[in-house]
Parts: structure tokens; C-alpha cells; sequence
């Protein structure tokens, strides 16, 4: 994929999204504008939310809303996921299909509310006053579409009944409009894969990431709104392939060894021996992988295929299988709300991919975005007397207040309960509705239980590439906060991370991520070394060179069995920048040269 011409596109969409919604923005809150005629409630929304968070972000949240939701529309187009180009023409066309056949009177009935029919109607006839009645019916195809969306992807299309619509950009159908840029950049060559949206992402935030780190060359302190930006970043794919074959392909092969999985996995390598410490599965369903920090869902839509194989082997009606994988098989956790829906829509659209009804199924993937939520103690105190102060043990009013700053330290939160699912189920069963002081605290409550029961140790798999955040960018509750909860692992968030993924996982569970090498040879990561040696063992390493990875620095792709034998040989293998090929992929793996050799572990650590 020439991911060149999609930075370009992301960036620049970016900036003119900025501009546009900025200046609608103007127009919106003007005196006496047309939006506060006709729009009264929606205005009052808009100045809301800018009071409460200023007026730069509503514009961020708002740009990058429509870039998300045109990206996605031109992604499903191409695929033929829409019964009719939302906003692409059909062959031969210049306007997108939906408005074409809209002006042939041909308007989809289950899409369009008849109220917003009427309206398309008489704006194409003449019948309405407008200075582009074009224009005004393709906007209000477009948020019908979006909205109709809303049943199958609510996660991605809210309804747009608000502020939101109001924002809108004007110009869509010109030929300098963004939606011509996007179709020019969204090309059916890089829509062939899902991984574009997160490419996508990754770009249309690179800038405000530079902006952050220029701040950080000024001893600025990388801020929670600012950390998914400074710590984003998306992984190739042959590493991804790497991690998830040598953890999750190799689970399934030591619980089935005449499986035929290891023909598709390119980067497996096999064990030296034969184990008999494994973890044990009676069935794909069995199997639940974890990546904590998902970013937009790379590791997950690739563990998707595999998972696919998996279940195809055991004989599962091909039909069933997308809906079980993700109901069953894949969890993300998130700290960047936009990021986590682009996972959540990756995985649906891998699943669409193999099933054509299922966005008829409405199934939702496991992605939870962590959000900071706080409760005072009085009105904890009068919650637990409202349902039974039974319930409340140390532990759980520990973790009710565990997430007053989730939005700092993400999945390294450690809940302090230990049956949150049996919590969870005995408050969900309690009906306070009716309770008009308590109904609010109550919902916030199985909220925060919710991420909780993310973030308990029951994975079979974690993978991930982890955010990378020295102590010199951490802000100063992050700094503290590190220290006195991840002592061994404080001087880096990629650090903290290695010990958070193996905290995952049960006995002979995998976690496998790729961090920076740093924790290799560092004296301040000596204790977390220790740990590692003495509580898991290395399956398999890949150790990069500055710039394998694109970025100045070595990195190391590390496989993890929690309770392994120190005796077991791990593969190691170096990989150099010149090994990388044309495809942003080693020409040969393991590339042959002197370090790629099995070791004992307890032979490494003497």
C-alpha cells in the first residue's frame, strides 16, 4: 500500500475540515443566524459544549467526526457494503450515486425518513428556496445515510441530530470539495484492506503529535487529552503478523497439533521441543485475546483471520463464525475514543467481509474506550445504602474510584476487585430508575465496573503495540502514579505495559507486544528483567534496527509465556533496515546472519 498519497490526503483533510467547520462555526453562532432560528435546541448544545470545553475542541471533535464517518461511507462503498455509493458515483458518474438516483425520484425508503424525502424532493424540484439545492438534498442524504448506519455501527455512526449536523461542511460536491480528495486518496487498490482507516488515522493526527513533541522539546508535559496523540502509532504488518502467529497460531497448534494453521502463518516458528505445559482449550470459543492498547485495531483484525481458520478447522457453519468471533474471541481497550471506534469498525468490516448479512445482525465488537469517571464520598455512601452496603467490599469502593483519572493511565489500571463480573451482574439486575437522585450515580457505577471486567486477567493472548512515553514526557500525576504502581517498569509507559500484559493472562497464557529495546540493556529495567526472567520465558524475539519500524530507534518484538520454563529454547533473530524489501517487509525471515540462534533462557540471564 503507498501510504504517501494517504498522509497527504489526511493531513490536508485535517487542516481544510479545521477551516471549514470553523467558519460554519462563526455563521452557526452568529446573531440572528438561521441556525438559531431554526435549530434553536441544537445551538444551545453547541454553546454547551464550547463552554465546557472550549471552542478548539468542539472544532477538532467536529472535523474529525465527518472525516471519520466520509472515510468509512467511501470504505463500504468501494466494497460494495452500501446498496447504493454514498459517497462515490457509480461507474461512469461524476456525482455520487445516492444524489443521482435522487434526482431521478428514486430515493431508498428505509434510509430516508419521509419528512427528509419531502424535503429532497422539493429542493430537486424547485419547490424549496436555496442558493444550492443540490448541495442542501445531497447533505441531507448524507445524514440519513449516517444515521440509518446508526442501527448497524452506533459505535461509529451516532445519530446526528445535533450541533454536529449544524457543522457540516458546505461545499461536498464541487470538485475541490473533501469528498472529491477522498475518493481521489481512497482508491479501490487501498481500500483492498481494512488497514487503511487505520493508516488514515495515524496521519490525520500526525501533526498535532509533532506539535505536542515540539511542546516536549520546551519541557511542556504531555497532558491526558494529549497522550493518544503523542503515543499513536500504527504497526506494519509483517510485525503484527510476527507477534500474533508466535502467540495466538501457537497456542492453537500445541492444543491442536495436526492443524494445518501454520500454512498460513509466515512468520511462525515452531517451538525447538515438544511442550506439555500449555494451556488447555477445549474450542476456539475458549480463546480470548487482548490487545489493551488497540489503537485502531490492527493486532485484532489480523488475530480475526486466524481465529477464522481456527473455527473453519472445527467444522463451524461458515455463517456463524464472524458473529462468535467477535462476541466471543476479540477485546480492545482503548484510551482514544476515535481510535476505538476505528477499531470497532474494522472488525465489522472483517466480519461483512466473510458474512454479506451480517451487518443485519447488529453485533457489537468488544472494544472499550476507558473515560475518567468520579464519584464524592457522599454519594457513594448513600448509593451503597440504596442497594445493599453488603455488596460493598474495600475492593470494589477501591475501584470506583480507580478511574477518577483513567483518561491518564488507560489499561494500567489494576482493579482492586476480584469478582467484577459477579458485581457487575448483581447491580445490572437492580432497577433505580426510579430513583431520580441515584439513577445517574448508578449508571456511572456499572460504567466503570464495565472497564473493569476489561481489565481482569482472563486472556489467553494479549498483544500489543503499546504507547511509548519516557518519565521527561509524563505528566506529574502520571509521574507519581507510575512510580508507586509500576515500580520496576516506571521510566517508560511501553515498560509498564510489558508487566501489564503478562498480568493479563492465566498460567501458560501469551503476551506478546513490540516496545522499545531499551528494557534490554537499561540498568532502570533491571527489576523488570528479573521479573520477566523469573516469571514467564521468552518464546521468540525479533530485535529491530533504527528504522525497521520507520521510526530512530531499535525496537524488539517479544513473545511471552507466563509460567514457561526458563529451560526452553526462545528463537532470537536481528533484523536490520536493509532486510526490509519493497513491501516494508524482511526480504527473507529470519534473515540469516549471526543472530538468529535459539537460547535457554536461564543460560541468557547467568
Amino acid at each position: 500500500m503507498d501510504t504517501s498519497k494517504l498522509k497527504k490526503f489526511a493531513q490536508f483533510a485535517r487542516r481544510t475540515l479545521r477551516e471549514q467547520i470553523s467558519a460554519k462555526l462563526a455563521l452557526v453562532r452568529a446573531s440572528g443566524s438561521a441556525a438559531r432560528r431554526e435549530h434553536p435546541e441544537s445551538v444551545n448544545r453547541l454553546e454547551e459544549a464550547i463552554k465546557q470545553t472550549g471552542e478548539e475542541q468542539v472544532i477538532e471533535r467536529v472535523a474529525y467526526t465527518w472525516f471519520n464517518r466520509f472515510c468509512a461511507l467511501r470504505f463500504m462503498d468501494v466494497n460494495r457494503y452500501t446498496r447504493i455509493g454514498v459517497v462515490s458515483p457509480a461507474e461512469g458518474q461524476f456525482q455520487p450515486e445516492i444524489l443521482a438516483e435522487a434526482k431521478m425520484g428514486h430515493i431508498d425508503e428505509d434510509m430516508v425518513p419521509p419528512k427528509t424525502r419531502q424535503q429532497i424532493a422539493d429542493l430537486l424540484a424547485g419547490k424549496s428556496p436555496s442558493h444550492d439545492p443540490q448541495g442542501e438534498a445531497y447533505r441531507l442524504l448524507v445524514v440519513a445515510a449516517c444515521n440509518a448506519w446508526h442501527q448497524s455501527m452506533p459505535f461509529l455512526f451516532e445519530r446526528i441530530d445535533d450541533y454536529t449536523e449544524l457543522l457540516m461542511p458546505d461545499d461536498l460536491l464541487s470538485g475541490s470539495a473533501i469528498l472529491a480528495y477522498t475518493r481521489e486518496a481512497m482508491t479501490p487498490d487501498a481500500c483492498a484492506d481494512v488497514e487503511v482507516i487505520g493508516w488514515l488515522y495515524q496521519f490525520y493526527i500526525s501533526e498535532k503529535k509533532d506539535t505536542v513533541f515540539e511542546g516536549l522539546k520546551k519541557n511542556q508535559k504531555i497532558t491526558p487529552e494529549n497522550i493518544p496523540a503523542a503515543t499513536q502509532l500504527f504497526t506494519p504488518h509483517w510485525i503484527v503478523r510476527y507477534l500474533v502467529d508466535n502467540a495466538l497460531g501457537r497456542l492453537w497448534l500445541l492444543n491442536r497439533p495436526q492443524s494445518r494453521l501454520a500454512d498460513q502463518m509466515e512468520y511462525y516458528i515452531p517451538p525447538e521441543q515438544a511442550e506439555t505445559d500449555f494451556l488447555r482449550i477445549k474450542g476456539p470459543e475458549d480463546i480470548k485475546v487482548c490487545d489493551p492498547a488497540c489503537g485502531s485495531g490492527h493486532m485484532l483484525t489480523y488475530a480475526f483471520d486466524l481465529l477464522y481458520a481456527m473455527y473453519e478447522e472445527e467444522g463451524y457453519d461458515p455463517a456463524e463464525i464472524p458473529e462468535k468471533i467477535l462476541t466471543h474471541n476479540l477485546y480492545g481497550i482503548e484510551l482514544d475514543e476515535r481510535a476505538g471506534e476505528l477499531a470497532a469498525f474494522a472488525l465489522t468490516m472483517k466480519a461483512r467481509a466473510r458474512q454479506r448479512r451480517f451487518f443485519n445482525k447488529r453485533v457489537k465488537p468488544n472494544i472499550c474506550v476507558l473515560e475518567k469517571v468520579s464519584f464524592s464520598r457522599e454519594e457513594l455512601g448513600e448509593y451503597m445504602s440504596a442497594v445493599g452496603r453488603d455488596l460493598f467490599t474495600h475492593g470494589l469502593r477501591e475501584t470506583l474510584q480507580q478511574f477518577s483519572e483513567a483518561d491518564n493511565f488507560g489499561s494500567l489500571i489494576v482493579p482492586k476487585v476480584v469478582n467484577v463480573a459477579d458485581v457487575l451482574a448483581t447491580l445490572e439486575a437492580k432497577d433505580m430508575a426510579g430513583n431520580l437522585f441515584l439513577a445517574d450515580t448508578h449508571q456511572r457505577v456499572l460504567r466503570v465496573l464495565r472497564m473493569a471486567d476489561y481489565l481482569g486477567p482472563r486472556y489467553a493472548v494479549v498483544v500489543a503495540n503499546p504507547p511509548y512515553m519516557g518519565g521527561k514526557g509524563m505528566n506529574g500525576r502520571l509521574s507519581a502514579w507510575a512510580k508507586e504502581n509500576f515500580p520496576r517498569s516506571k521510566s517508560d509507559l511501553f515498560a509498564m505495559f510489558i508487566e501489564r500484559g503478562f498480568d493479563l493472562t492465566p498460567k501458560y497464557g501469551y503476551s506478546a507486544m513490540v516496545t522499545m529495546q531499551s528494557w534490554m540493556f537499561l540498568s532502570s529495567y533491571e527489576a523488570l528483567r528479573e521479573r520477566i526472567l523469573s516469571e514467564t520465558s521468552i518464546e521468540c524475539m525479533a530485535h529491530m534496527a533504527n528504522m525497521v519500524m520507520g521510526i530512530a530507534f531499535g525496537t524488539a518484538a517479544t513473545v511471552l509465556k507466563k509460567g514457561g520454563s526458563p529451560e526452553s529454547r526462545g528463537a532470537y533473530c536481528y533484523v536490520e533496515y536493509e532486510d526490509i524489501g519493497e513491501e516494508n517487509k524482511p526480504v527473507e525471515f529470519p534473515p540469516r546472519n549471526e543472530r538468529n540462534l535459539k537460547a535457554a533462557q536461564r543460560r541468557a540471564a547467568a
